[in-house]
């Protein structure tokens, strides 16, 4: 799944810009100046989507298609991913475990929303799920 989002970007009448997104309603920010409220849009998807997975909802699929287009960044949607491609695999947290050699705990970590996890186990945890990531990089908006 691409974690990307377009974001509508209004004139806030009180002065400043509010960001929101259509497919994820959960994400709204705001900013004194277009740029900031942008900047603020990553970090505000990022917590809702994490929001909606600690939550047990799956996550909104991209349905929007004009605005800002937002990702979140590169750890996040690593850790977004794991947590969805586990859920998809309908195993336990233990067998998981078992499959990266490491302890429940560790795999507990992974798979929390909230935890902040390095992008290498990451990794690890989606081959162990069956799943690869690739990442792009392109020109920003």
């Amino acid at each position: 799944m691409r974690y990307a989002y377009f974001a509508t970007v209004t004139e806030d009448p009180d002065g400043g810009f509010i960001v929101t997104f259509d497919d994820v309603p959960e994400a709204i920010t705001a900013g004194d100046t277009r740029e900031e409220a942008l900047s603020n849009a990553r970090d505000a998807l990022g917590l809702a989507l994490r929001g909606i997975l600690a939550e047990t909802r799956h996550l909104p699929m991209p349905q929007a298609a004009e605005g800002a287009p937002i990702s979140v960044d590169a750890d996040v949607a690593a850790k977004l991913a794991v947590v969805q491609a586990f859920r998809d695999a309908g195993i336990s947290k233990s067998e998981l475990a078992r499959r990266l050699g490491k302890s429940e705990n560790e795999a507990r970590r992974l798979l929390d929303p909230d935890h902040p996890s390095k992008i290498g186990p990451l990794q690890d945890a989606l081959r162990a799920l069956g799943m690869q990531m690739f990442v792009t990089v392109q020109a920003a908006a």
